[in-house]
């Protein structure tokens, strides 16, 4: 079963960006503005990243420990839920990345590729198994910290998934549509097309 996804409230980030470009369309007038890769860069200004997607993980892992020689052996098993974000690193998207096409009044953007966080454990809602007919504190602590580094490392494969890299990168190209269609509406720019893509993809309009 795929595990449960969701996109970041973006939305708000949206309206924030419109909001910012409406003031400096009022501030400045629209021959200020009259550049659509300018309003665009200025949609991005200050914000170094946006979240675009998160996926919630349950990695399943096990720890064996072995002490007086192999007479006392224990092992866990943990089920340790983990949060891992997508995110878009915004400082990166500069003129070279967005190319104007006045005849159909069209943005295209390319984007850096996106870049995944380490795994958030919650530990406070894992659930162990554990096997052993006298495990103590140091095995305890051991097992634990095993399992905890296992989980990281495989919600850090699972978050790698071409399934859930591929609803990142569309949550992504969405976020960024929308981010900055309202902006450039709100300057002026009636009947825009906004057209993302990341580093590699082909051009939708070739």
């Amino acid at each position: 079963m795929a595990p449960p996804v969701r996109r970041a409230p973006w939305v708000l980030f949206a309206l924030t960006l419109a909001a910012a470009v409406w003031l400096a369309w009022r501030a400045f007038g629209p021959e200020q503005l009259g550049d659509p890769l300018a309003t665009s860069l200025l949609a991005f200004e200050k914000q170094n990243s946006l979240t675009v997607f998160s996926a919630q993980l349950a990695p399943v892992v096990a720890s064996d420990d072995e002490r007086m020689l192999g007479l006392l052996k224990s092992k866990q098993i943990a089920v340790i839920p983990a949060r891992v974000e997508y995110r878009l690193d915004l400082s990166q998207i500069d003129r070279q990345r967005m190319r104007w096409n006045d005849a159909n009044r069209t943005l295209t953007v390319t984007l850096p590729p996106l870049t995944v966080s380490r795994p958030n454990l919650d530990e406070a809602r894992a659930q162990y198994i554990r096997e052993g007919v006298l495990i103590t504190r140091d095995a305890q602590e051991r097992l634990n910290r095993n399992n905890t580094r296992l989980a990281e490392q495989q919600a850090a494969k699972q978050a790698a998934n071409p399934v859930l890299m591929n609803l990142a990168r569309t949550a992504a190209r969405d976020a960024v549509q929308q981010n900055l269609t309202i902006p450039l509406q709100v300057a002026g720019y009636d009947n825009v097309t906004v057209e993302v893509r990341f580093d590699g993809e082909k051009d939708a309009s070739q």
